[in-house]
């Protein structure tokens, strides 16, 4: 095979890799919904995902004939905020992957910074509107759907560092003992001042009592 052929093949090879690249799905770890006319793909932006390191609520919109979509209407509407237990975010902006511009990012794609400071599971809810569309919805993490957040211990090396919560829970465990601490120091404060307070009334009454004892025992003039 003649070099041409070979450098035609090759740049043949490379643009398929890039088109692939470019249009290949989101991670297989997200959740796929049909809502309304458009089907939407949510999850982590980065998987594994672990408390204390930047990560990106995920979100893929396709129409309903399957294009990706990088228009969300003008001004979009569309936010996430982000739920662990009883912990709500503020509703986050979804910034679109794509710049029309410099042609980089993935079509469809858009993302919400944040940075998960506790493990466990969490839910995406999802509000607003697409080009008119209302949504409400709840995404949860599963093993059918999304990742959990999870403690990165197991994958530190080589030192373990504590995480937020960690490190958190710690300060909150001393600032307990701290203030036990100063309430019993403070309680014996009081006792003794209390204590001091009844020996000096107690002195008080028993040197008024000899006194007048005193008094009472001197001969009068005749």
């Amino acid at each position: 095979m003649s070099r041409l052929r070979v450098g035609v093949a090759m740049a043949t090879f490379m643009s398929a890799i890039a088109t692939f690249a470019l249009t290949a799905g989101p991670a297989s770890a997200h959740e796929v919904r049909k809502v309304g006319a458009y089907e939407i793909t949510i999850g982590w932006e980065h998987e594994p995902t672990y408390t204390g390191v930047e990560n990106a609520v995920q979100i893929f919109i396709k129409d309903a004939k399957g294009n990706p979509l990088d228009d969300l209407g003008d001004p979009p509407s569309l936010k996430v905020q982000v739920i662990n237990g009883s912990q709500t975010s503020d509703p986050l902006d979804l910034k679109a992957s794509f710049d029309p511009d410099t042609g980089l990012g993935m079509h469809g794609e858009f993302d919400a910074p944040i940075i998960p400071t506790v493990p466990g599971d969490y839910t995406f809810h999802l509000t607003g509107s697409i080009n008119g569309q209302n949504l409400d919805e709840r995404f949860t993490s599963s093993d059918k759907t999304f990742d959990p957040v999870k403690d990165p211990t197991d994958v530190q090396f080589p030192a373990k560092v504590p995480s937020n919560s960690q490190l958190a829970q710690s300060i909150t465990r001393e600032g307990s003992r701290s203030s036990t601490a100063a309430k019993n120091a403070k309680d014996s404060a009081d006792t003794a001042k209390i204590l001091g307070i009844v020996g000096i009334a107690v002195g008080v009454v028993l040197g008024g009592g000899a006194l007048v004892v005193a008094l009472g025992s001197r001969k009068r003039p005749a």
